[in-house]
């Protein structure tokens, strides 16, 4: 069911602008009924402010209390997640993860469902997208939709395979992957501004600039610290890194762990890496993104007194061997579920949070 927040506009010293939001997250095709609901964004009105992450610590141990009501599958200090049975194949990794109990989180308050298996070349799930943590408040001031159930079937490769290219992925385009418990990933927005900075919406991305959900301070999109939020149709969904999950399956800084599954067929790790990719005797690290603030403002950008670099998707860009990752925030290595190595991907502290498009083949 939909819920609106309905909030007069303020005015600004210099404009006045008004926001137009459904759920703080207009990256979904669901986002685009038509149906508007208007609220005011926080906006930062201070000379050179610099962009704050919304991130939370490197240590896993500070994640969001894990739901007590936790299967066992999940429940463990370091998942038995079996090995890859052949090269150039995901097959025996989580082909029976099966997760079916109650959130009592406030803001859920419903069993969450989540069936993976392996059959012939093709890895299935079957959720309903419902949460298996504790979750922020929703509706909230900056997110009015509550969270429910919504039907999840989908199939990847089993044999996923790297390709040169990149596919963007993501809202109309369909989510860039599934994290285990059935909640799907969309890592952009659809809010935006025009080039004056005067006119800004939450949703239709009709603006030159898009609003990022993290990471900056400027609008608030309700995120809670799963760095997760809801949409019109109650789909919770990731922006960033899951702690709750990351918790939930005992994420430390002395494993890497397998968090879900992307649109191609390549796995999707937290966090940590191994220092030397192809070592799994190296030390693990905190794996970051290649991602840099463009250095280079364009003059047709709202002004950075009163949005900091880092508010749009704009400010960034892919800056190779600058981190450790690729432009989709993957690459080729060994992990403890391939040990004889595979391209995966990585949710990070920092930019872009998780991967906005996949290596592998669609």
């Amino acid at each position: 069911m939909k819920q609106s927040l309905s909030i007069p506009p303020i005015s600004m010293i210099t404009a006045s602008i008004t926001l137009m939001m459904l759920s703080g997250c207009g990256s979904s095709s669901s986002d685009g009924d038509g149906t508007q609901t208007q609220a005011i964004a926080q906006t930062q009105n201070t000379a050179s402010t610099t962009a704050t992450t919304s991130t939370s610590n490197n240590n896993a141990s500070n994640t969001t209390t894990a739901d007590s009501n936790s299967s066992t599958v999940q429940n463990t200090t370091e998942a038995d997640n079996g090995t890859a049975l052949v090269a150039n194949s995901t097959d025996g990794v989580l082909c029976d993860y099966f997760y079916n109990e109650f959130n009592d989180s406030a803001s859920v308050q419903a069993t969450s469902n989540a069936d993976w298996s392996c059959t012939g070349t093709a890895r299935t799930l079957t959720a309903n997208g419902i949460p298996d943590h504790q979750t922020g408040t929703f509706p909230n001031p900056g997110n009015p939709n509550t969270i429910s159930e919504t039907s999840v079937s989908i199939s990847y490769t089993l044999t996923p395979t790297k390709t040169d290219n990149s596919s963007t992925l993501g809202g109309p385009r369909g989510a860039t992957g599934y994290v285990l418990n059935g909640v799907k990933i969309d890592a952009n927005t659809a809010g935006s501004c025009d080039d004056s900075g005067d006119n800004c919406s939450l949703v239709g991305n009709t603006g030159n600039w898009s609003i990022e959900a993290l990471g900056q301070t400027s609008f608030d999109f309700g995120t809670d610290d799963n760095n997760a939020h809801v949409q019109p149709d109650g789909s919770y969904h990731y922006h960033g890194m899951p702690e709750g999950f990351i918790a939930l399956r005992g994420g430390s800084d002395s494993t890497m762990t397998l968090i879900g599954w992307a649109a191609d067929g390549f796995p999707i790790y937290a966090r940590y890496g191994y220092s030397d990719a192809e070592n799994a005797q190296s030390a693990l690290k905190v794996m970051e993104g290649s991602y840099q603030l463009v250095e280079g403002v364009s003059n047709s950008r709202p002004s950075t007194s009163v949005y900091a670099l880092g508010t749009f998707a704009q400010d960034w860009e892919y800056v190779a061997g600058s981190g450790d990752l690729d432009e989709c925030n993957g690459r080729y290595g060994v992990t403890p579920e391939f040990p004889q190595g595979i391209y995966h991907y990585y949710a990070t502290d920092s930019y872009p949070y998780f991967q906005r498009c996949v290596k592998g083949e669609l």
